[in-house]
């Protein structure tokens, strides 16, 4: 079995803190407000030598005031399912309370081995105050402080107890390709997600900023293996008033530059907009790749010239960097959603490529004899040698004489020559002249 932990509990008991501390990062979103988690979010956790994946999960509530409480609930359940261990948290300062009970209830029913976490002992005044959780009848009860850290130490040391010693299943996330799914909101992108991994792994609604957080579901299947990143649509600043969509969206923009490559999705009906095209120069600046979905196609009215007049007019709108895959998908009906899979890991095919310097100099150097850079003030530029730089996307330096001397419509006429010569479709391609 996997060695993976679940936090559970009802709202606000500190369950995000924890995954922080556990995992030593800051991607889950921390608030004084119920019900800031919405979906399972996962994290790798380590001590004593043994790794392990945390699952955070939003506040276990059975009332039906928030339209997302359903929702919650369903994916506390399946984080329950998932987990080999569980870490049940109650508040230790306001002491059982009915939701708690009605928590334990759905821990013994599960079987699991669950150890029960009482939050909020940050003083020793508080110390003691747990005793009433082994009313529970879960077992040991371990105090707490997730915010300062205090008796964490213990915990982990029990935790490690519990997992399995032969495990080589846990999560080796780094080494693994990652893609971000981004867009304003509510175009799909949770959606998305559900329909490839065919499961409900993240919340999907018709409300806008649905999904708060930045949530990683690794991707397995036909000869594929990557994380899949799903983040919080991105809005103007200006629209953006409450302080959790601030870190939503600043959460966001962080992975995308941690991503290797982006599906840009957009509305269909509603076109592209201004904060897509925000989105997409955003994409460009951090030199990640990008494949644009757009979705919803299937609630457009279309004949058979519909598409190549829509790729057209976004391929305009995207100039000048429009060497990129653009698909139409629907995650309703999955239309092209396993070909937007195939062309994303193409993309990052494309960005990790590397042309042996040899090849690199035999192609361009022949184009540049031919088309060589213009004279400026009767100042002539020879270009000697080219080179591929040990940069993560493909930069290239040419070597010359009077490097200042090269214009801009140059470089994109060199850019142009090494998209069509060794295809780096969807991949920012950035060039230097440097001083020989």
């Amino acid at each position: 079995m996997s060695n993976i932990v679940a936090i559970v509990g009802r709202p606000n008991v500190g369950k995000s803190t924890l995954f922080n501390r556990l995992t030593e990062s800051r991607d889950a979103i921390v608030k004084e407000v119920s019900g800031v988690t919405r979906d399972r979010i996962y994290g790798k956790g380590e001590w004593n030598g043994y790794k392990f994946s945390v699952i955070d999960t939003g506040g276990y509530a059975t009332t039906k005031e928030d339209i997302f409480e359903g929702e919650i609930r369903k994916q506390v359940e399946l984080a329950i399912d998932e987990a080999s261990l569980i870490l049940f948290m109650v508040d230790a300062t306001t002491g059982i309370v009915e939701m708690d009970l009605l928590v334990a209830e759905l821990l013994r029913k599960s079987r699991k081995k669950v150890l029960v976490v009482a939050n909020k002992v940050d003083s020793n005044d508080r110390i003691g105050l747990s005793a009433e959780f082994y009313s529970f009848g879960l077992g040991e009860v371990f105090d707490l402080s997730a915010a300062n850290g205090g008796g964490t130490g213990d915990l982990l040391d029990e935790v490690v107890v519990h997992l399995d010693k032969e495990d080589d299943n846990v999560l080796e996330q780094d080494a693994l390709p990652r893609i971000a799914i981004v867009g304003r909101p509510n175009v799909g992108k949770s959606s998305m997600i559900n329909a490839l991994t065919n499961q409900e792994r993240n919340i999907v609604t018709d409300i806008s900023g649905t999904t708060r957080d930045s949530i990683h579901t690794r991707y397995r299947a036909f000869g594929h293996d990557f994380l899949l990143i799903d983040t919080a649509g991105i809005r103007k600043k200006a629209k953006v008033t409450e302080d959790i969509e601030f870190y939503s969206v600043l959460r966001s923009v962080r992975t995308i530059e941690n991503s290797d490559v982006c599906f840009m999705m957009i509305d269909a009906s509603e076109g592209i907009q201004k904060q897509d095209l925000a989105i997409y120069y955003l994409i460009e600046k951090n030199s990640k790749g990008v494949v644009v979905l757009v979705n919803k196609w299937d609630l457009v009215e279309k004949d058979h010239l519909t598409m190549k007049a829509y790729e057209e007019n976004l391929r305009n709108e995207l100039a000048p960097f429009n060497d990129v895959p653009i698909l139409f998908t629907s995650t309703i009906t999955k239309q092209r959603l396993h070909k937007a899979v195939e062309t994303v890991m193409e993309v990052f095919a494309n960005r990790t490529k590397k042309i042996p310097t040899s090849k690199l100099n035999e192609v361009m150097l022949e184009v540049i004899a031919s088309n060589p850079p213009p004279a400026v003030k009767g100042k002539y530029v020879k270009i000697k040698f080219v080179q591929q730089l040990p940069t993560h996307a493909p930069s290239f330096a040419f070597f010359c004489n009077l490097p200042q001397y090269v214009n801009d419509s140059y470089k994109r006429f060199l850019e142009n020559r090494l998209r069509e010569t060794f295809n780096f479709t969807g991949v920012p391609v950035k060039i230097f002249f440097r001083k020989k």
